[in-house]
């Protein structure tokens, strides 16, 4: 069992609930119940994100607005990516290995998507058209996140279940496996070793569920520990705002908490 190092203060499991693994929940390891679980444990980063993001932002000073906003606009790089990969890569060749309609396994996710990809643009539109730093207004980007949360988190959450629920309606199935294990590997790293891996690694809380994916993802641990320091160095000042210490323990936030603690192993 990972160590547990809780924060003494608000952190970033709420206010959205982070999205309970099928594997640790059913302990079955059939295709789809991994594949759904993997893709748990990115969600739950991009959740911890959002919150981190939601709770800090009325307290941010004006002179951390810039690392602030580049650590927003990683979120919705993250996420942005995360949704296009999915479509282009994930689904379709869930389809040709099944030999289904798109839409039967995928419809209600495809709606999904489209319910919250006007609010992310908006988002990302509203940080990265500001005159300056200094014009940032933390009441209207909560405004913004208020309006897609709810088509957001719903499909963060639902799109597990739909995931683990192909072993009861087509058993398991091989085939699918190699399919998940290149796009969890791809996904990330292509998206940005600079900002979004160091982002997904500083949102990955090592104690979750018991700890039970605190050696997640399976790599040799001095390469882990090099490539997440290695990577999170460039833009270091973001990460202050992370709710995940370069260890994976959750640590206080940054606009909550003292600001040692929050920069603490970087």
């Amino acid at each position: 069992m990972a160590e547990q190092k809780k924060p003494g203060r608000v952190w970033a499991d709420g206010p959205l609930q982070m999205v309970g693994t099928p594997m640790w929940e059913t302990k079955k390891e059939d295709t789809w119940t991994k594949g759904a679980s993997h893709m748990a444990v990115l969600h739950n980063a991009v959740l911890r994100g959002y919150n981190s993001i939601y709770l800090q932002a009325p307290h941010v000073k004006p002179e951390d607005y810039p690392d602030f906003i580049g650590y927003c606009l990683t979120w919705f790089k993250f996420v942005k990516s995360h949704h296009d990969d999915e479509e282009e890569n994930l689904f379709p060749k869930v389809v040709e290995v099944l030999g289904k309609e798109d839409k039967e396994i995928w419809g209600a996710t495809h709606e999904e998507h489209e319910a919250m990809l006007p609010g992310l643009a908006k988002f990302n539109a509203y940080l990265t058209e500001l005159p300056s730093p200094s014009d940032f207004s933390p009441d209207t980007l909560l405004s913004i996140m208020k309006e897609f949360e709810e088509p957001f988190n719903h499909h963060f959450h639902s799109e597990i279940r739909t995931i683990a629920s192909l072993a009861a309606s087509t058993g398991d199935v091989p085939a699918a496996a190699p399919i998940f294990k290149a796009w969890g590997k791809a996904t990330v790293t292509k998206a940005g070793y600079l900002d979004v891996l160091p982002f997904l690694f500083l949102n990955f809380d090592r104690t979750f569920e018991e700890g039970y994916w605190k050696d997640w993802p399976p790599m040799p641990k001095p390469i882990k520990y090099l490539l997440v320091r290695g990577c999170a160095w460039w833009y270091q000042g973001w990460w202050r705002f992370a709710s995940c210490d370069i260890d994976g323990y959750p640590k206080e936030l940054y606009a909550l908490g003292d600001e040692s603690e929050a920069v603490k192993g970087l």
